[in-house]
């Protein structure tokens, strides 16, 4: 999981980066622009995808060993890791084709292209692993090959040639490549925060609570999913309005948008809270929790879940903040609740207010970057919008 988090988070950064600014120039109607952007993230993609599969492919148990599989799980680590890294480059070219192509009008094609890959995944799951007994094998193989699957359909929007983007030669621009890394580097950032927030939790839950604490926030983890695709959806979704109305200057359209996602990601976690809290024992269930754990995990859901509501408000600024070409700011943003604010809460609260505050450190950590984010939000809009 770090290896495959290391990837995730490099492929969000140029992602982002290149998705950004070629949103701000489809708004300013540079197309030429546009596509030198798409050739150098694209490029990118692959150089970065590249290096990524040879590591994997040819290191791969050195790799496990650093990342800490032991006797017991090495041999079915480096199966999976082996396979998985085989794939690496359509899955990074695939992930780069959704990011642009969702900025070029093809939104629907993005949302195919998704909901078959994620199909072709859990039956090819089903079919490696139980019927033809590939066990982790398997599973890599199915992850892989519905990545691949997602990449081919991508494909099909410039095989008709639709929207402005095309692929072709490119001059390198180190300046343009800079660029890019840095107005991708809050979203980067943003995704160390669940290891790390995992980590100092796995860290306090066995010092204070035990193992049922553990196993409850593993169960919560899983149940957050749907929480965390609401809201990145939202996020992700916003990103070529906003840049695309930064781009042509809009200030209305601009405001409008912002005011949207914050009115979306406010409703859908008040909505998700709720879900959780009323059904909390069969999503419990479902997701795991045994008999020992399910009536702790029940109780605890209604202190971790309100934090959910924080954090959307906090993402819908941050991709705000990035889609207007305000990167300082959303890297500090992101910076605060992935790696500094989140430890330091979880570490702390504990330890002053007794084990069961552990449950409410993420509600605590992300309204402490709240206020901050707010600030940053208003002190960089005092004089208006500035529109480069």
């Amino acid at each position: 999981m770090p290896f495959v988090n290391a990837i995730s988070a490099i492929m969000m950064l140029i992602n982002v980066g290149g998705a950004t600014i070629f949103a701000v120039q489809v708004g300013k109607k540079d197309t030429e622009s546009a596509n030198t952007v798409f050739r150098h993230g694209m490029y990118l993609l692959v150089g970065i995808s590249a290096l990524f599969c040879i590591a994997g492919v040819f290191f791969t148990s050195p790799l496990c060993t650093l990342f800490g599989a032991g006797d017991t799980f090495h041999d079915l680590a480096t199966d999976y890791l082996f396979w998985y890294s085989i794939f690496i480059i359509p899955s990074g070219v695939n992930m780069g084709l959704q990011s642009y192509c969702r900025n070029d009008g093809a939104p629907i094609l993005v949302t195919v292209s998704v909901v078959i890959s994620t199909a072709c995944n859990v039956v090819g799951d089903w079919l490696l692993i139980f019927p033809l007994q590939m066990g982790m094998k398997g599973a890599a193989i199915a992850t892989g090959a519905s990545q691949a699957i997602a990449c081919l359909i991508m494909l099909t929007h410039f095989i008709q040639k639709k929207g402005i983007l095309r692929f072709g030669k490119i001059k390198l621009n180190g300046r343009l490549v800079r660029d890019i890394i840095f107005h991708g580097l809050p979203e980067g950032i943003s995704q160390l925060s669940t290891p790390i927030s995992s980590l100092c939790m796995n860290l306090m839950l066995v010092n204070l609570i035990g193992d049922i604490g553990v196993n409850a926030y593993s169960v919560i983890t899983y149940a957050s999913s749907f929480f965390f695709g609401v809201v990145f959806g939202t996020g992700e979704g916003l990103q070529p309005l906003l840049g695309q109305s930064y781009g042509a200057k809009n200030e209305k359209g601009l405001k409008y948008y912002f005011k949207s996602g914050l009115l979306i990601g406010f409703l859908g976690s008040v909505f998700v809270t709720l879900i959780y809290i009323v059904f909390g024992n069969p999503i419990c269930t479902l997701f795991g929790a045994d008999t020992a754990t399910l009536d702790y995990t029940v109780s605890i859901i209604p202190m971790y879940s309100i934090g959910f509501i924080v954090m959307a408000l906090n993402a819908m600024i941050s991709a705000y903040l990035y889609s207007t070409e305000r990167s300082f700011q959303a890297t500090n943003i992101s910076t605060l609740r992935s790696i500094i604010v989140n430890a330091a809460v979880i570490l702390l609260l504990p330890r002053i207010f007794g084990a069961n505050a552990v449950w409410f450190t993420f509600a605590v950590y992300e309204a402490i970057v709240l206020i901050i984010a707010v600030v940053l939000l208003k002190h960089s809009e005092k004089n208006g919008i500035i529109f480069k």
